[in-house]
């Protein structure tokens, strides 16, 4: 260990723990400068594509972006279709939202995460005054199923759906490491 004169013994630094140092400072400029590898998320299993509606409609079920080791997962608005592009579960609000966590959880799936990586929701309810406390019990039951603490960040809006017989959607924003499974098996 290469000592610096005149320094006190809890302040000796070697070469290779300043290697480590500097290179540690050369991490914000590194990511800065980071290619950003984005892709189009989908699950076919349990959600058609959104140009499969008889009027096109020009978005992705998800997006993916790969930051240098952390993956960001944005959710487009979900709602109760099945893999073949139709609503499902017409006038029954639970059965919708049961259906449209389902979706979200394939979409999830597809990208190897789960509802534990899911960080914020945006809630669309098509009236809700009629629907909120419904809506709130199906997502507390849900949310204690997946066993998440904590759980996600939030907001319920009304709006009108894309479809009028929907009425709830979900988006949902989902952040994890993509070199988890490698930091799990050294835990």
């Amino acid at each position: 260990m290469e000592r610096t004169a005149g320094d006190a013994p809890s302040e000796f630094i070697d070469r290779e723990e300043t290697s480590k140092l500097n290179a540690l400072a050369d991490i914000p400029g590194a990511m800065a400068h980071a290619p950003i590898e984005k892709r189009a998320m989908t699950n076919h299993d349990v959600l058609n594509e959104a140009y499969a509606y008889a009027q096109p409609s020009s978005f992705a079920r998800g997006m993916r972006f790969d930051l240098n080791g952390l993956v960001i997962l944005f959710i487009s608005g979900t709602a109760s279709i099945d893999e073949h592009g139709k609503s499902v579960h017409v006038g029954d609000f639970p059965a919708q939202l049961r259906r449209t966590f389902d979706n979200i959880t394939g979409l999830l799936a597809s990208e190897g995460a789960t509802w534990h990586d899911i960080v914020r929701t945006s809630c669309y309810l098509s009236d809700i005054e009629r629907d909120y406390d419904v809506f709130n019990a199906g997502r507390t039951a849900f949310y204690k199923e997946q066993g998440l603490d904590p759980l996600p960040a939030s907001t319920g809006i009304q709006a009108r759906l894309c479809r009028p017989e929907l009425l709830v959607e979900i988006e949902a924003i989902a952040v994890f490491r993509s070199d988890r499974a490698a930091v799990k098996g050294k835990e």
